[in-house]
């Protein structure tokens, strides 16, 4: 079967996943996560795509992000992919690809998930057993969101001003999403979206999503189509 072509859209917010090939890190030591993250900041730049979240764990990037164009996403991840894996083979005297294939990614109806795929984001290096806490992880947008740092790679989406009308109530807000955390079938359903590629939302966002792109957006019914009746006198 044909992959499907990725899922992009400009003014999207987009959930994006790159791990390391066979689970291998990503990065070595801080200096790596600091070359990564200006990196992504620059290309960021150059292809104006708006980061909402992020986190660089050992072997695992994942970001929300919005492209002003359905291009600017995938020529952010190939520019960052490109100078990234040059420099670290260099820096670490090594050779061949580093990502386990391709970024995954998908659209979110930010009005529906944006708060939970945040949450799911921040959270990364809890799950990676890197931090006891969100808001103690250096190389994540947490602490940004929890007013501990301002974060020049950060553009913070809308839901997340409408969460509070003071900065401390903002930080107050994020702070009680990140401890209350995901439930397990929570966050795999949106890492599943992700690997996917299926959008998360409602059918409603999801088929204009389909008129938009001429893409399917969500996994068709099991099974084989059922064959057409035959017409009389066939």
């Amino acid at each position: 079967m044909a992959r499907l072509a990725r899922l992009s859209a400009a003014g999207q917010v987009h959930l994006v996943i790159q791990r390391g090939n066979n689970a291998q890190p990503i990065v070595g030591d801080d200096e790596d996560r600091r070359r990564f993250l200006a990196m992504l900041g620059e290309a960021a730049r150059s292809n104006r795509l708006a980061i909402h979240a992020y986190a660089l764990t050992g072997n695992e990037f994942l970001m929300l992000a919005t492209p002003d164009d359905a291009i600017g996403l995938g020529r952010t991840m190939q520019s960052l992919g490109r100078r990234y894996v040059a420099y670290f083979n260099r820096r670490h005297a090594r050779s061949g690809t580093l990502w386990d294939g391709r970024f995954r990614s998908t659209i979110i109806e930010a009005a529906l998930h944006l708060r939970d795929c945040m949450c799911f984001v921040e959270s990364a290096p809890l799950r990676a057993g890197l931090a006891l806490t969100a808001g103690e992880y250096r190389w994540s947008s947490a602490r940004h969101h929890l007013g501990f740092v301002i974060d020049p790679l950060v553009s913070d989406p809308p839901s997340y001003w409408e969460s509070g009308n003071t900065p401390f109530e903002r930080e107050d807000a994020h702070r009680a999403m990140l401890e209350r955390g995901l439930g397990s079938q929570q966050a795999l359903a949106i890492e599943a979206a992700a690997r996917k590629g299926w959008v998360l939302g409602s059918a409603a966002f999801a088929a204009e999503l389909e008129r938009a792109t001429a893409r399917r957006t969500r996994p068709g019914q099991p099974g084989r189509p059922a064959p057409k009746a035959k017409e009389v006198g066939t």
